[in-house]
């Protein structure tokens, strides 16, 4: 079977038991890393990565399955849509320590 070259595409989704966003890696595992996505360069591959997407989501292991365009720099994959940067870099603000600071003075 003959493959077609393609954008650079990777499978990204979030995890269902915290919402964190993972990236299906090489290992058919999900990782928090966008560095240790599977680079999907072929209709082949994209196929393959989305079939694994549905599977994962039919299994409730995550939500939100998208494939996504990235394109590869020498500092690693970096996603084209501000939407996909956004949760490759987490947050654009630090809400975390916001909300331990509530909870203690709470308590």
């Amino acid at each position: 079977m003959k493959t077609t070259k393609t954008k650079t595409k990777v499978l990204t989704a979030n995890r269902l038991t915290d919402g964190i966003s993972v990236w299906l890696g090489a290992n058919g595992e999900w990782t928090t890393s966008l560095r240790d996505a599977f680079l999907a360069r072929h209709e082949d591959a994209v196929a393959a990565i989305e079939a694994a997407g549905e599977t994962a989501l039919a299994d409730n292991r995550v939500v939100d399955v998208n494939v996504i365009e990235i394109e590869e720099t020498e500092s690693g994959p970096r996603p084209y849509r501000l939407r996909e940067r956004i949760r490759a870099d987490g947050p654009t603000i630090d809400y975390a320590p916001a909300s331990a600071a509530r909870v203690s003075q709470a308590a």
